[in-house]
């Protein structure tokens, strides 16, 4: 017997008059990537209410690097809701908050002194390093990336490079934000030089230097595809950062907390933000997130400039400090290196469609093209893909600005058993529908 038991079609009966009420009573912007209704979930198990089991790779998109349920954030979170919920910090302190801005305060890179402020998503935690950073240096303009992901508030939306379901319609973006190539080494023949050199003209043509507060650079890019730069490229935004007084702030939101295989992605490049941004798996589920970075820009703000009612709440404390024990007491950065390698090498075989497999750690992305030389995108297959994996028992989600990427996101927790069996699910998938000319004429 396998982790994966189906006693319904996905999704069943029950998930089904779930989806009905959703649909009478969510607004549609709001998308669910699989229509199951959630029964419980422990490690990488789910169970559905039709009593379907699936193994999870996508992870709550990256937010459940400790899993499903850990024990001990679970038993933290009970011994917490017996003392008080959320007394709201810039009201009344609580150690819980302290303590874990001084653990982050040390782990976060860089040699010098750190402060820490604590959010709800990262998102938030986006848009207020900007804050900080234009507090800081007195300037306005923001650097951010082609395809990057910082979120869909207003500011984070405006960084955000992709149009179709994140910006369209939304009317106006926030002013003086600029967004620059990004490397693609599957599909961008340009060299390091010349993409650090396309900043170079920007400076030249569109915006001095000296009116640039920030620039905000995911280490490695989630929903844009699962690109990972190369360490030139990470250093020579860090050189020109420090030569314009810019500030440096590295997203890790999704990369952080030992997806890939460091607890910061950014340690793979050997390079130190003046800013950090961590959100999602920080809290194991619980809304937290956390901006942490060189103290003399985090003190920037005057009294009162930051603030969050539910930012930081002592539930999101103690789970931050029981994930951030897991992971140091279960190994999980050496984990997350090794799912990477067995995921990429599961993953390598002959296929007419698969372009690369790529990623740092246990954060893998699958590109899907139409022809191998041409490499044109193939969102159509991977339709098909995501909704024959998600009907054989695993749960999968996309990427990429062309939505032709399956981006893989595994709880760190994951039993080889359990990654196996969920593989090969993906492998045999990916083979019926290559060997299936009639499926492949037939995507929805």
């Amino acid at each position: 017997m396998g982790y994966i038991e189906l006693k319904t079609e996905i999704p069943g009966p029950r998930s089904k008059e779930l989806l009905k009420k959703r649909e009478d009573s969510i607004a549609r912007g709001l998308a669910t990537n699989l229509s199951i209704g959630i029964a419980e979930a422990d490690g990488a198990i789910v169970m559905d209410i039709d009593g379907n089991r699936l193994i999870d790779l996508a992870g709550g998109i990256g937010s459940l690097n400790a899993g499903h349920t850990p024990k001990a954030v679970v038993d933290a979170l009970k011994r917490q809701l017996d003392h008080y919920i959320n007394p709201v910090f810039p009201v009344v302190l609580y150690d819980s908050y302290i303590q874990l801005a001084e653990k982050l305060n040390h782990l976060v890179p860089g040699n010098f002194s750190k402060k820490t402020v604590l959010f709800n998503s990262g998102a938030e935690a986006n848009e207020n390093a900007i804050k900080i950073a234009r507090r800081y240096t007195k300037r306005s303009g923001v650097i951010s990336f082609e395809r990057g992901f910082h979120g869909r508030t207003f500011m984070t939306m405006s960084m955000t490079s992709k149009v179709k379901g994140f910006k369209k319609g939304f009317g106006t973006m926030a002013t003086e934000v600029y967004h620059l190539p990004y490397p693609y080494p599957y599909r961008d023949t340009r060299t390091t030089i010349e993409l650090l050199e396309a900043i170079d003209n920007l400076f030249q043509m569109t915006v001095d230097p000296s009116e640039i507060a920030a620039i905000i650079i995911e280490p490695v890019q989630g929903d844009g595809g699962i690109v990972v730069p190369n360490r030139e490229f990470f250093e020579g935004i860090r050189k020109l950062c420090t030569q314009h007084g810019i500030v440096f702030i590295a997203d890790e939101v999704q990369t952080g907390f030992a997806r890939t295989g460091k607890f910061f992605a950014m340690e793979h490049f050997g390079v130190a933000a003046d800013i950090t941004v961590m959100g999602k798996s920080i809290g194991a589920g619980i809304p937290l997130s956390a901006v942490t970075g060189n103290a003399e820009i985090m003190d920037a703000p005057e009294k009162k400039e930051l603030g969050t009612t539910l930012g930081g709440t002592p539930l999101g404390c103690v789970a931050g400090l029981k994930v951030i024990e897991d992971i140091e007491n279960n190994n999980l950065m050496d984990r997350a290196q090794e799912i990477g390698n067995k995921i990429r090498s599961k993953l390598t075989f002959p296929s007419k469609f698969v372009g690369e497999v790529r990623g740092l750690g246990a954060m893998i992305g699958i590109e899907f093209v139409k022809d191998l030389e041409t490499k044109e995108p193939y969102p159509e297959l991977v339709k098909n893909v995501v909704r024959k994996c998600h009907e054989n028992g695993v749960i999968v989600i996309t990427a990429g600005s062309r939505g032709n990427i399956i981006r893989l996101l595994p709880p760190l927790i994951i039993n080889d058993k359990q990654l196996n069996e969920a593989l090969d699910v993906i492998v045999n998938v990916i083979k019926q529908i290559e060997n299936n000319e009639e499926t492949l004429t037939h995507i929805e």
